[in-house]
């Protein structure tokens, strides 16, 4: 695919201390925290997106607590450590229920640079269910295989938690955290927001179905595992993601006035 670049801001200038690629990674995560909000995916202030710092050793980018995900700016993203502390100085915090979450995974998966968080009421409804997400819709048969569960131990603000979570989550890329919501992780931002609107797109297909009455049609498990299988690929393999997030980026851009 002949993908194209993210335009950078041209109206804020790059701070001297930054390098190019931290740079480039402060604007794609302050476009998906934008992202975010145009899906409606937010929890007012709440809720957390990270991704790594290029380049460095357990540091990676968060949104200031406080801040509505539209007042989120590639300069006023906060550097943080594994343990929550700012490496750079700022007047703001960043929000403690993300730590254990995000430091456990960055901390371990070298895989995973980008980690999402919602509780949408489509998703909180699901991993609410004792089965937790149907595989017998379009978007739920990609999911096959690839949810890991982890049981409810109240807000994540603990670090005793921390081993638990990624006992849980293994070696896949969605944890349903019971009772409460999701928590994706990929490579980069675009698989990482390309994989959470698979997610929610199948939470809000099942919750619909549920609604309705009458028995479901269901999809062979063998059916289920190609798709998943298939997607991941789309995912890990190719460009397909990029294309997603440039495009959703654009549309954006067009219905919305940005501070960048």
């Amino acid at each position: 695919m002949n993908i194209q670049p993210i335009a950078m801001p041209a109206h804020i200038e790059q701070p001297s201390h930054c390098s190019d690629e931290e740079w480039k990674q402060r604007v794609k995560l302050a476009y998906c925290y934008h992202l975010v909000d145009f899906f409606g995916w937010t929890e007012t202030i709440f809720n957390h997106i990270s991704a790594r710092v290029p380049g460095t050793e357990g540091h990676y980018l968060v949104n200031p607590f406080g801040l509505n995900y539209t007042e989120v700016t590639p300069l006023n993203l906060l550097k943080v450590d594994l343990d929550g502390n700012k490496v750079e100085a700022s007047d703001y915090d960043a929000n403690p229920a993300g730590f254990a979450l995000h430091s456990a995974v960055h901390g371990a998966r070298d895989d995973i640079h980008c980690m999402l968080h919602t509780h949408t009421v489509p998703i909180s409804a699901v991993v609410q269910k004792k089965n937790g997400f149907s595989h017998h819709d379009f978007y739920g048969a990609q999911l096959y295989g690839r949810v890991a569960y982890h049981a409810f131990e109240g807000i994540t603000l603990f670090a005793d938690e921390k081993a638990r979570m990624l006992e849980s989550l293994g070696d896949k890329h969605i944890l349903a955290l019971r009772n409460h919501g999701i928590a994706v992780g990929e490579s980069s931002i675009e698989k990482a927001v390309f994989l959470l609107w698979t997610v929610q797109r199948a939470a809000e297909n099942q919750c619909a179905a549920g609604a309705l009455g009458g028995g479901d049609v269901e999809i062979d498990t063998a059916i289920s595992q190609k798709c998943a299988n298939l997607t991941a690929d789309l995912i890990r393999e190719s460009g397909f993601a990029n294309e997603f997030f440039t495009a959703m980026v654009r549309k954006m851009k067009v219905e919305r006035s940005l501070p960048f």
